[in-house]
């Protein structure tokens, strides 16, 4: 993977020098697609319309997506292209490992042998959950379940010490429920319960299909004690709260904590029998954990996890199965009225990219892609994009208000420690110990899932491995990671409307650039700024600067939550706060370095618009998407991105620039006096 030492230097030296622009060419393509925008919009009244409303009127979502627009576009053509990989080294499988990639994908495919085979390859599990007899075989049998890939009550992990990257750290943290958030147990809204409801027919339906009666007390029985989980769980804008989710403790101390928890008898089954330390995550919800394993009887336990294999397993077992897990969790949950052709669900499952977000030969099937589909003319530009913004985010960092030179240069420091990734790693995951057969797609899965969980494990003890990837470069998307201080761009990621080589820079600064600088303002959101430069959960801030900036967070979460996506669902303020202040500091870095690379020049005037008009236009049309009621309803409460409409006009409110570049003045809807505008980096 990434060779880290080299990538430091390669930052420095770009931020020692001075911005090197790109050729303004007025014969290039503008990269604006025109055809989309509703004009009768004015863009100094909703920019998020005004570039996108005519293809919003004219777009249906396709039927097997809870929503569609720019990302999902890519996701096509990337799926489309993977198929085509996958389908090639089946035919022709050049070594091991690519036929591992086509014998995994075939054994998705062939639903003949799946249907024949029908629960069987399950058997042996729900046998195993059928003789737990006490609470401390209940508590086994949660360890086993994290270890093939099913989950329960108590979530596992390896993950970096954050108040010491240098290590590893096992963690626990709270898991178990099947609905998307605590909400949809715990509200009386009609579409919650709604929800509940399918979820209580669709563990009945499950009991059914696997021949095992009483579905309908089990579904009584499972979703009381889900909705128990539910109570006791931390909602998601305490969960994104990096300190108050650090609770190191020493294994032996546990109970202190948790005196009625058998955690070591937990720790041995997934694996960790020697373990002396972790991070305890979320530590009031283990402390009413024990309560609720003391007061649940095993039986209950048992239909739980009986429906807990089943739920997990029911997208690669026999029709039936699948068609149920659908009607859940595709249909009533996101709004989605056809499933996917059997072809992208084998193609996520063995690249991944979306629910399997590795895939389970996610990067064998990366270094196929990559060798295709990737240009290294693209990697050398972005690294190019990528110095022009840390060059322009350091410049601003100099030019702040509202921060005393003190936090300033600790500001700098971490900003120079920064390491991009750009398009693939250097070093390729190794899968020559995972078993695929052709004939075998459920123990493909567990195989998988075990294969990674000991993978996860075998981190225990070992130097942080600073070149791993969180994703595939196959992903459409893009990450900034606190532990590691580095910001990712898989391959994917770097097309149209995001980046088009052969367009000019406006609209790749205002797509990719904004994009970087999203990535890069990460490391200095509301729990970003946490973290030192070498990834450490460390406070760098005078107490009076740390007080500025969350005066000026909180003016941002007052103005989020003043927008509502749904009749009566307006966004959560909280939740969103990380990423809205990326978006909104990702763009205003972004247009200076755009403006930084032109040398002092005007940028060409084309397609009739100013370089600084499509530097917004290319901001708009990245976040072209329509959402399904059912999806929004769900993000709302589960994602901590704002819906795409607010992430297309709530930054662009607050930047001079845009106010200049389309003259803006009072009475214009996305019009705010200066004085209120919010500027944070």
């Amino acid at each position: 993977m990434r060779r880290l030492r080299q990538s430091v230097v390669s930052v420095a030296l770009l931020l020692s020098a001075s911005i090197c622009p790109f050729a303004a060419d007025p014969t290039r393509d503008s990269g604006i697609d025109p055809d989309g925008f509703d004009k009768s919009v004015r863009a100094q009244d909703d920019l998020f319309l005004h570039v996108n409303g005519r293809w919003l009127q004219r777009t249906e979502i396709p039927a097997d997506k809870s929503n569609y627009g720019s990302f999902n576009k890519l996701i096509d053509e990337a799926q489309l292209n993977i198929r085509q990989i996958i389908e090639d080294v089946a035919k022709n499988p050049s070594d091991e490992t690519s036929r591992k990639v086509g014998d995994f994908f075939n054994s998705y495919m062939n639903e003949t042998v799946i249907e024949q085979l029908g629960l069987k390859p399950l058997q042996a599990e729900i046998a195993r959950i059928e003789k737990l007899a006490d609470k401390n075989e209940i508590v086994r049998h949660f360890g086993y379940c994290e270890a093939i890939g099913v989950g329960g009550p108590v979530g596992f992990f390896v993950d970096q010490d954050d108040r010491n990257s240098t290590q590893y750290l096992a963690g626990v943290i709270q898991s178990g429920t099947t609905l998307p958030d605590r909400d949809y147990y715990l509200k009386d809204d009609p579409k919650y319960a709604k929800a509940r409801q399918a979820l209580k027919s669709y563990i009945a339906t499950m009991f059914r299909l696997s021949g095992k009666a009483g579905g309908e007390q089990a579904a009584d029985a499972v979703l009381d004690l889900e909705t128990k989980l539910a109570k006791v769980q931390w909602d998601r804008t305490k969960l994104r709260d990096a300190e108050a989710r650090y609770n190191k403790v020493q294994v032996d101390k546990l109970k202190e904590l948790t005196p009625q928890f058998p955690w070591l008898v937990f720790f041995e089954s997934v694996g960790a029998a020697k373990l002396t330390e972790l991070n305890v995550a979320t530590p009031s919800y283990f402390e009413e954990l024990q309560t609720i394993v003391a007061e649940t009887s095993v039986d209950t336990w048992k239909q739980y996890l009986h429906f807990r294999l089943l739920d997990s397993s029911a997208p690669v077992l026999s029709k039936a199965f699948v068609e149920a897990h659908f009607e859940l969790h595709s249909k009533e949950l996101k709004g989605i009225p056809q499933q996917q052709p059997r072809w992208k669900r084998a193609v996520d499952t063995v690249a991944g990219g979306g629910s399997n977000r590795m895939g389970a030969l996610g990067e064998a099937v990366g270094q196929l892609y990559v060798a295709k589909h990737f240009r290294p003319q693209a990697r050398e530009r972005m690294n190019q994009l990528v110095g022009n913004l840390l060059k322009a985010f350091e410049q601003s960092i100099h030019e702040l208000t509202w921060m005393t030179d003190a936090t300033k240069k600790q500001a700098l420091v971490k900003l120079s420690k920064i390491t991009p990734k750009i398009g693939y790693p250097e070093k390729w995951r190794d899968y020559s110990k995972l078993v695929v057969k052709a004939d075998d797609l459920i123990g493909n899965m567990r195989r998988s899932a075990m294969l990674e969980h000991r993978r996860m494990l075998d981190k225990l003890g070992q130097p942080v491995d600073r070149g791993e990837w969180g994703m595939t470069p196959q992903t459409v998307n893009a990450y900034y990671n606190p532990g590691l201080n580095e910001i990712v761009f898989p391959a994917a990621i770097l097309q149209p409307p995001f980046f088009d080589a052969e367009a000019d820079d406006a609209v790749n600064y205002g797509g990719i650039g904004a994009v970087i600088g999203h990535e890069i303002s990460h490391g200095f959101d509301d729990q970003g700024c946490k973290y030192d430069g070498d990834g450490n959960l460390k406070n760098w801030w005078t107490e009076a600067d740390q007080a500025a900036f969350e005066k000026l967070t909180s003016r941002l979460v007052a103005q989020y939550e003043g927008y509502e996506a749904l009749p009566n669902k307006k966004l959560n303020g909280r939740l969103t706060l990380g990423e809205n202040i990326a978006d909104l500091s990702g763009m205003a870095i972004a247009f200076k370095a755009y403006h930084l690379s032109l040398g002092g020049k005007d940028g060409p005037v084309l397609d009739g618009y100013t370089s600084s008009q499509r530097f917004f236009l290319g901001w708009g049309q990245i976040w072209r998407r329509k959402y399904r009621d059912a999806e929004l309803l769900n993000r709302l409460v589960t994602d901590p991105h704002s819906p795409s409409h607010f992430r297309g006009n709530g930054p662009v409110t607050n930047l001079d620039a845009f106010y200049e570049a389309f003259n803006l003045k009072p009475g214009d809807k996305l019009y705010k006096p200066k004085a209120e505008r919010i500027q944070i980096w």
